[in-house]
This record gives C-alpha cells, structure tokens and sequence, in this order.
C-alpha cells in the first residue's frame, strides 16, 4: 500500500514498571541502570529490538542508543553500542500481562530494586516482573499486516471491521487504554473489544490484551492465550484459534493524523469538488517547519483539484507546497501557500470560489478549523497526561493516559472538554478545573506536528509543570503550553 509520505508506522517504545511501582532507568552517567523513577521520561524509555537469527532473542536498547546486558555474573550494565551475547533476553509473558526478561546466553532473570538491580535470579518472583508500558500516544491507527486494511468501528455489524483501504474519520481511530496491566482496544463511541469480537461499555477480564511484539510489529494476546486477527469476509477482529503470532496476528500501529474541517467567512464549509469534505491536516515530515499540507478523501492531496467553499466552485489553488498557517485570531487561521512555490494566501470569495491573493491576511482569509476525529481527547505535555478528573485547585498531570469528551462548541469553535457531566473552566486564580457544571470554550491552535496549544477564554494558554498542575497563564506558546493530542 503506497504511503505518498502521510501513513507512517509508530515506532514501537516502551518503559518497564517494577513491582515497586518504579521505572526502569538508563543513566546518562556511567552506563548504570536503575529502577528508582516514579516517571515515564526520556531516560526510561526503551525500544525493543530482535534478533535476526533468533526471533526468540531480543534486545533492549536505551535512549542513549546502548543496549541492556548482563554478565555470567548477574551484573547489568548498558554500554554496549551494538548488541552482543550478553545483550540477548528471552521474554516470558505471565498471565496477567507482565514480563519476565530472562538472560538469553546465562539463563537468569532480570530484576531487582531501585539501584539494586541484577540478572542473577534462578526463578520468577515479584522481584523479575516487569509491566509494559507504552511510551506513544495512545490514540492511532491500526492497520493488519496480512490484509492491509485498516481497523474502523462498524456500526452496522457493531464491529470492529479491517477492511478500510483509508483511516478515515472518527470510526479509524482506535485508543490503547492501560488497565490492570493490560491494554484494552476503545473505539471513538466509547466501547470496549471482547475477544469474542463483541463491544461493551465497559472493561472487564476479556477486553484486556498483554502486548507482544514481533519484528516491529504488534499482536494482542486474550485471558485465554489466543490472539486477535481478523476473521471473514469484512475482517472482523476477534481472537482466533492461534496461540503464536503468525502473520495474520500481526498489526502496525500508525500515527492517527488530525482531520478538520475548514469554515470560511462566509459560514460555508471547504469541500472538493463540491462533493468530499476537505477535512484532514497534517504537517510533513520533510518539509518546512511550520507547514501543513491538505488532503481530502478519496482523491488524495488537495492540489490540483478543484476547491470550493459552498455550492459555487470551479476554481483550483495550485500551490504544490505546504500551506503556512500566518496567524490565529480566535479559532480562526489564514493559510497562505510558501514562499518557495511563489503562492499567495487562501481566501474564501463572496461567491463561494477558493482563491489565491496577495497581500495581508484579512478576514476573507480567516478560516475557522474544527477537530473532527478527536471525540476523545488524550492530551500529554512534557510532564505527562492531563488527568480527565481533578477537583478545584488539583493538579493535572498524570503518567496513565486518561481520556476527556469533547464538546464542540458553535461559535467560536473552542471544545470545551468534560467528563462525568462536569466541563473544565478556569478559576479566578488561574488554575484549571474540571468539576465545572456549565461549559467554557478553549481555543486549539495547531503549532506543531501533533501537538496543539489551547488558549482559555481569559488569552492564556494552558501550561502544565513538573507539579503535574495546569495553569491557564502562559502569554506566549511555549514547550510547556504544547500538546501531543
């Protein structure tokens, strides 16, 4: 399946929690290791990678790029810049989702307490178990490695059907939720995957999965020892008779793109040939910092296609460069193409037309940008998940992935996000709260690849700290005030 650049697969990465609760953690200093980080950051953050002779074999590289070993006599260290011997491990999953790493070449299994760590246990005890911990944002697509089909809820078989050639729209977007040391699958209307194929409202024994991994890709193991795969003519996603991961257990998680919807002046919204919405957004990869390029389903890249805004059209932007965002005015941006294709701006006309213009952007160039496929937002800062329920005067940050609704609001467009029945607001102090019963919008801006700044009604955008508290007080957008949603 062709990607042109857009459908990019997450790389799988991970942090290991001890039986105290504690991170494992690669000094910067020393090459030590130690299980003392109360945390998921940088430095405990590990990718998994196998070994090509020996898929049984695996290696746990750090954020420094060395790898985790052991010696014949227990002692752990990560220096190694390429994985040798000592650096191979067996992974023994348990049953209730944890790992248990045990020395590939020694035969010994890997644990211990805070700086106090050793691979020189001849059993499994509480001591050599480890939960995994996925260090990606939670929400993204995914896609089967045998049929190269995307997952996408189903509404009329009440399934979750692989069977979509595009992750499009709010039913692809599937979220990992962390739970009693497994993962559970949640589709966008809050239901949870049974591994009979069947969707609850709520969790329990047979929604959770212990994650496997397999020459980068991903396969969900049940309570019952079987895997997930689809199964039938639309590819319904249930566990199947399987007890290894074979090729059709196996599945890439890619990166859930932000899709939009663009209103212009004129209350009409953007469409492509008057027909497909043009409502996804992203940044390249490759390209000029602070661009975004437009996509609409199914005809693919908005360029060279016809745009309108409303029932009129058959004007074409021919910008084949990013679009720039010039600046926000609430919840409004202009567009204008980049100067190195020598494009102007985009506006919406009287009569309907998209068109290019000169000049400064004024409020025919104002476009208003509502997230359609974030019904549940899961937003993390550099100190962590905002939490979806804190009190008056709490704090904000959490470690654990907590997913807040979203209400979109009709003019501005600003979500005002909730959960329980209760709205965030900010109080006079500030401070953000969640236990409001009346709604308060928030303006999102899209700064970066992934991440979006929110302004509060009072100008302010929200910021989180090392405190885990969110503070609607920052000025300007800062590395505080972004958003991986």
């Amino acid at each position: 399946m062709p990607t042109n650049g857009i459908h990019q697969v997450l790389k799988i990465q991970f942090g290991l929690i001890n039986c105290e609760s504690r991170y494992l953690t690669a000094e910067s200093f020393g090459y030590k290791v130690n299980a003392s980080a109360p945390s998921l950051k940088r430095k405990q953050i590990w990718t998994l990678e196998q070994d090509e002779a020996d898929s049984s074999v695996v290696f746990l590289k750090s954020h420094l790029g060395r790898y985790l070993g052991a010696d014949k006599d227990g002692k752990v260290r990560c220096e190694a810049e390429q994985p040798g011997r000592d650096e191979g491990f067996s992974i023994i999953t348990q049953s209730d989702g944890r790992w248990a790493l045990q020395s590939a070449p020694h035969r010994r299994f890997f644990g211990g307490r805070e700086d106090r760590l050793s691979c020189f246990a001849p059993s499994v005890t509480e001591g050599e178990l480890w939960t995994v911990h996925l260090a990606m944002h939670p929400q993204a697509n995914l896609l089967s490695v045998s049929r190269r089909r995307y997952a996408h809820l189903s509404p009329q078989e009440d399934e979750i059907a692989t069977d979509s050639n595009l992750p499009w729209g709010v039913d692809a977007l599937i979220t990992l939720c962390f739970q009693d040391k497994k993962y559970s699958l949640r589709t966008a209307d809050e239901r949870y995957l049974r591994c009979d194929g069947t969707l609850v409202p709520q969790p329990g024994d047979c929604t959770g999965y212990t994650l496997e991994f397999k020459a980068g890709k991903l396969a969900f193991k049940d309570c019952d020892g079987k895997y997930l795969a689809p199964t039938g003519p639309t590819g319904t996603l249930k566990s199947g008779r399987s007890s290894k991961p074979g090729k059709d257990e196996l599945f890439d998680l890619e990166e859930s793109h932000p899709q939009v919807v663009f209103t212009a002046a004129n209350g009409r919204y953007v469409s492509i040939r008057q027909v497909w919405v043009c409502r996804a957004l992203w940044v390249p990869t490759g390209g000029v910092c602070g661009c975004v390029g437009l996509r609409g389903c199914p005809r693919g890249v908005c360029v060279g296609v016809h745009g309108s805004v409303g029932a009129h059209g058959g004007c074409v932007w021919v910008c084949r460069a990013p679009w720039v965002p010039t600046g926000w005015v609430g919840g409004c941006a202009g567009l204008r193409g980049h100067a190195q294709c020598g494009c102007a701006g985009l506006c919406g006309c009287p009569r309907g037309v998209c068109a290019g213009v000169q000049g400064s952007v004024g409020e025919d160039e104002e476009f208003t940008l509502k997230l359609i496929n974030r019904p549940m937002l899961v937003l993390r800062g550099e100190h962590g998940f905002i939490r979806g329920g804190w009190q008056a005067g709490g704090g904000g940050a959490s470690r654990v992935a907590r997913v807040v609704r979203l209400h979109p609001a009709d003019d501005p467009w600003g979500p005002s996000a909730g959960q329980g029945g209760k709205f965030w607001y900010v109080a006079s102090s500030g401070s953000v709260c969640s236990d409001g019963d009346l709604s308060e919008d928030f303006f999102f801006e899209f700064r970066e690849r992934g991440r979006v700044a929110i302004k509060a009604k009072n100008g302010r955008y929200l910021r989180g700290d090392p405190a885990g508290t969110l503070r609607a007080d920052s000025e300007s957008v800062l590395r505080a005030t972004l958003w991986e949603y």
